[in-house]
């Protein structure tokens, strides 16, 4: 979608890529379909019997909840209990059990691999598979077929699938356009892994982009690498940035979106990004915001 009130404002060619139309609300279920759909085509239907499980910030839960339901496959999603509530209400109405345990990724991922032994449910990762990095990456796809000259695509970062997919499909076609991450400005595990060379471990923080929280995994076998080889630059973004660009997405585009969708738009804004002349796509990857975050983001935006 383009938008005129950002192209002016950032003398560019700003378009938005509308994830938050997707019917689980986000991108994530391009990659639970992939991913389940891979599966069924290499195991048989039969091998999914026991069910699915996965960790999850929200999104990625709701996704392979709703991709599990449709296939008539159990599902169990956990959760740290930094996970809004908004986002387990969605996820136990698609009919997935929900499971709330720790304060971080990591340990929610602890209780996915108990699960995997002990009941023999078959784990749908959040971003750290290639058939997961290859759903997301249709988004990338769609961006070339609708704009073939694009210049610059800029996309939130936190476990790597998202960008990865995306950044690897873009450059598979054009590869003179830039990929831009943008991780929040504390808790962000990737842009601290990118700099030490290996997985590290963050203390999670509540924020606005709660979605792009929670850890890359101790063990990352697939996107650190796939980010480090397609993202040309990299940002992080204060609250005070993301709560702006929410307020500016509801106010300019109509858009009500969460945080973690607004960070493109953010880091442009906060860090004077020069992008004049240039065709821009901001990835708006989810919807999933309750109307109290958005209040506390307009406060914080002091609208």
């Amino acid at each position: 979608m383009a938008s005129p009130a950002l192209s002016e404002r950032f003398a560019a060619d700003i378009r938005l890529k509308l994830e938050t139309l997707q019917p689980s609300g986000a991108f994530k279920l391009r990659g639970a379909v992939n991913m389940l759909a891979a599966l069924r085509e290499e195991r048989g239907a039969e091998s999914l019997a026991a069910g699915v499980v996965t960790a999850s910030t929200g999104n990625h839960g709701r996704a392979v909840a709703l991709a599990a339901a449709r296939l008539g496959v159990p599902a169990v999603v956990c959760l740290s209990r930094l996970v809004p509530a908004n986002k387990v209400a969605a996820i136990e109405t698609l009919g997935a059990e929900v499971r709330r345990v720790g304060e971080s990724q990591d340990t929610a991922f602890a209780e996915v691999e108990r699960l995997v032994a002990e009941r023999g449910m078959t784990l749908i990762p959040p971003f750290d598979d290639p058939r997961i990095a290859a759903g997301q990456g249709t988004i990338g796809l769609e961006l070339m077929e609708d704009c073939p000259g694009l210049d610059r695509v800029i996309v939130g970062l936190s476990g790597g699938g998202l960008l990865g997919g995306i950044g690897a499909a873009v450059k598979a076609i054009r590869p003179a356009c830039r990929v831009t991450g943008v991780s929040l400005s504390r808790g962000a595990a990737m842009w601290e892994s990118l700099e030490a060379g290996h997985p590290v471990e963050v203390e999670e923080v509540e924020s606005l982009g709660d979605s792009l929280g929670g850890g890359i995994g101790r063990d990352n076998c697939c996107t650190l690498a796939l980010v480090r080889e397609v993202m040309d630059d990299h940002y992080q973004v204060s609250e005070g940035a993301i709560a702006r660009a929410m307020v500016d997405l509801l106010e300019h585009e109509k858009l009500l979106v969460e945080g973690a969708a607004a960070v493109g738009l953010a880091a442009l804004a906060e860090h004077a990004i020069d992008v004049r002349g240039q065709s821009v796509a901001l990835i708006l990857s989810g919807n999933g915001v309750s109307l109290e975050t958005f209040d506390q983001a307009r406060r914080l935006a002091g609208r």
